[in-house]
């Protein structure tokens, strides 16, 4: 039985990153960078003015007030037509060029002016050099880097790459990912389940994980445990670039999944990994001729198991699909808010509540019934770590801490 590493391991060696594509930014959301960008231009690209006001040369208001003449007034998008000399001023809004001799804006509060003179009467604080104004390229300088390979994109890195010359850009696209439950005893949520019934929470527990990804989900509905059924519904998901199966992959009588899989051309890459939950993982591919490959994960059907399964081992597959630097997940070391008492005869990724305190992690292990206990999920928000064996874990004590 493989380690959690050596998991990861393979499925790092088995999934290969989406080929990258030529976009457009309106359709580069939740992509991820395949080329870094530079500016083509300067950030600002002149002297800029932050707020409305007057742009003034600090040298005229050492103490902060001033009476100055006006020259003109300048807008967003236009040009100054007027160097300033002493004693002189243009009224400016936000967002417009300064002119030349200006190096610094007073805000419009402060500032009386008088229509008839054409002059301003200025009353604040002594005002330095640079106030309420930004340097020409103080933010970039134009053959700088904008957005390096790699990067989420996300609205800012957007807006990023529109202002420095960026309008198409090369990207990995999220993957789109077919959920499929398996299983008899499986409704729909919204019916009541009868004897021996139980709802279909694993499908939209999985959508929400996957578009939490930034990936696109692709719901199947419910297999059920016989062969037709479940082949039929596993042609359908390989079409995609991802297949998740929910239940079907322990050792019963009707867990089909690995079988059918098999049949339909899927080649195994590992099957059980020793942690708790999600010892019956189950991970293979399907090599396709006209496209990339299909990358399949059998997750086991108790729901817990299910999300940490997801959790560890299918966002690093798509993570990694997506192009993205580090697709593991990282835990930080945080401390033990209560003593905890661990048992089992594997590695447990344990449901865990984390708070901040000054600024250190702390993490309370949460109680839960099992595997089959989702209602214990809802006050987590990460998993703590604990090795294999019987022991005392005294509050205080570090250990990894993975967060959702």
């Amino acid at each position: 039985m493989l380690t959690v590493q050596e998991a990861f391991q393979l499925i790092l060696d088995t999934v290969k990153p989406a080929a990258p594509v030529q976009c457009s930014l309106f359709e580069a959301t939740h992509c991820v960078l395949a080329e870094g960008t530079v500016s083509d231009l300067n950030v600002p690209p002149f002297d800029k003015a932050l707020m409305d006001g007057f742009a003034v040369s600090s040298s005229d208001l050492p103490e902060g007030k001033a009476t100055l003449n006006i020259l003109e007034t300048i807008f967003a998008g236009s040009v100054p037509t007027h160097s300033l000399q002493v004693g002189q001023t243009s009224q400016i809004m936000t967002g417009a060029p300064l002119p030349e001799g200006a190096d610094a804006v007073v805000q419009i509060e402060h500032c009386q002016i008088n229509e008839e003179q054409q002059t301003v009467q200025i009353e604040t604080s002594p005002v330095a050099p640079g106030k309420n104004m930004l340097h020409r390229a103080s933010v970039l300088e134009i053959g700088a880097p904008v957005i390096e390979a790699g990067t989420l994109l996300r609205p800012q890195e957007i807006g990023a790459l529109a202002e420095t010359g960026s309008p198409r850009v090369s990207v990995r696209c999220p993957p789109r990912i077919s959920i499929l439950a398996t299983g008899d005893e499986l409704v729909p949520p919204e019916e009541t389940p009868r004897a021996g019934q139980i709802r279909n929470s694993n499908e939209v527990m999985l959508n929400s994980q996957i578009l939490q990804s930034h990936a696109r989900p692709v719901p199947l509905g419910i297999a059920r445990d016989e062969r037709t059924d479940l082949s039929k519904k596993i042609q359908a998901g390989l079409k995609n670039d991802f297949l998740l199966l929910s239940g079907g992959v322990s050792a019963g009588t009707l867990d089909l999944v690995p079988s059918e899989l098999e049949a339909a051309g899927v080649k195994q890459v590992f099957h059980k990994v020793n942690l708790k939950p999600g010892k019956p993982l189950w991970f293979g591919i399907l090599e396709r001729e006209e496209q990339s490959p299909c990358y399949i994960f059998g997750l086991p059907g108790n729901p817990v198991s299910s999300m940490v399964c997801f959790d560890l081992f299918v966002r690093t597959a798509i993570r990694q699909f997506m192009g993205f630097p580090s697709p593991k997940p990282a835990p930080i070391q945080a401390r033990l808010g209560a003593d905890f008492h661990s048992r089992g005869d594997r590695p447990t990724y344990h449901l865990a509540q984390v708070e901040w305190e000054s600024g250190e992690a702390v993490v309370t292990p949460l109680k839960t019934m099992g595997s089959a206990d989702l209602r214990s999920t809802v006050t987590a928000n990460g998993v703590a770590l604990f090795p294999t064996g019987n022991q005392l874990y005294q509050s205080g004590l570090k250990v990894d801490t993975f967060l959702w």
